[in-house]
């Protein structure tokens, strides 16, 4: 069994080595350079930790892991040029550092990059039988994430949303691609069904707990940790479990309050920040948020605990998950 340090080594180093060696080179390089910006690499590592739970010769799908990475990374290529971010872990975005046509088409071919990649372990595997079913897989999670994103930008013009709303929308665009991982894991792993099925359950439940761990840190992350500055959701008026729960549970002047600070189009951003954060406090959003991320941890360890195989070779995998919730970037 390996731990998930030691997989994060083994997907870093295939990562570096990855020759990205077609022409034109203009089109290949942001590709390269947009995963050598590091990361936590959590999807890839979940993937052969999965794998793991069946077989120890994990490096046998290190491309299947790199492509949902590479996947992952050209999602956020796209999601950078659509919200004009400037920066990406601390370094210029492929649409800054080149320009808007390049981040385009190298996303595009970033892409396709990942479905190639994606075929790789069955040249080396052996293992044809899988191919079908990994690729229906990970081609239903592409779309989903395409649908997740597009409710996220329907989101900004609507002062509505619910909040089952905005949970389908976050398992769309971010659960699903973590439980993609874990599901091809167990598939090339010739894990039974059922605990495919458990797992890719058990993924999802820790994407919803980790994104709401994501909007809890963008209000009350530590800035010189998290890595970016906090609040940028409040400034942009972001629909997050935590936006709209407040909206519905503020009594009227919380709720006017509120509701001035939205309707605003100039404004000081640290006063804002500072005021709406109040009235989270005040209104209990801060522990509300905790307790659903800690709701998702607990309903996702049910489903590893029917993974039918021995505890002892589910131990790494429960112990990064415990990771996921403990972090603070």
């Amino acid at each position: 069994m390996y731990t998930s340090d030691e997989i994060l080594n083994k997907v870093n180093e295939y990562i570096e080595q990855l020759p990205f060696d077609r022409k034109p080179e203009s089109l290949y390089a942001p590709i390269k350079y947009v995963l050598s910006l590091g990361g936590k690499r959590i999807r890839p590592t979940l993937m052969m930790l999965s794998y793991n739970l069946y077989k120890d010769d994990v490096e046998n799908i290190l491309p299947a892991a790199c492509a949902i990475e590479t996947y992952h990374n050209y999602t956020l290529l796209h999601d950078d040029l659509m919200d004009n971010a400037l920066l990406r872990r601390g370094h210029q975005t492929v649409h800054v550092k080149w320009d808007a046509n390049t981040a385009i088409l190298s996303g595009d071919s970033m892409l396709v990059t990942a479905y190639q990649q994606m075929q790789n372990p069955y040249k080396t595997m052996g293992n044809p039988k899988a191919i079908l079913p990994v690729l229906d897989l990970f081609t239903e999670t592409a779309l989903e994430i395409g649908e997740g994103q597009q409710y996220d930008m329907d989101f900004e013009n609507r002062m509505d949303v619910k909040e089952e709303e905005y949970i389908e929308m976050i398992r769309l665009k971010t659960s699903v691609l973590l439980a993609c991982a874990m599901k091809i894991g167990a598939i090339l792993a010739d894990a039974p069904e059922e605990d495919a099925n458990n797992l890719y359950k058990f993924g999802e439940l820790i994407g919803l707990a980790f994104q709401l761990q994501d909007d809890f840190l963008d209000v009350y992350g530590d800035t010189k940790i998290f890595g970016k500055a906090i609040g940028g959701d409040i400034t942009s008026n972001k629909k997050t479990y935590m936006l709209i729960n407040a909206c519905n549970l503020a009594n009227d002047e919380q709720r006017k309050e509120l509701n001035h600070w939205l309707s605003l189009k100039e404004f000081d951003a640290k006063e804002k920040i500072d005021a709406v954060t109040r009235l989270y406090n005040e209104i209990g959003i801060d522990k509300l948020a905790q307790r659903k991320m800690e709701e998702y941890y607990e309903q996702s360890r049910k489903f590893l605990d029917a993974v039918n195989i021995p505890e002892p070779r589910k131990e790494e995998l429960k112990k990064y998950a415990a990771q996921m919730m403990k972090r603070n970037y």
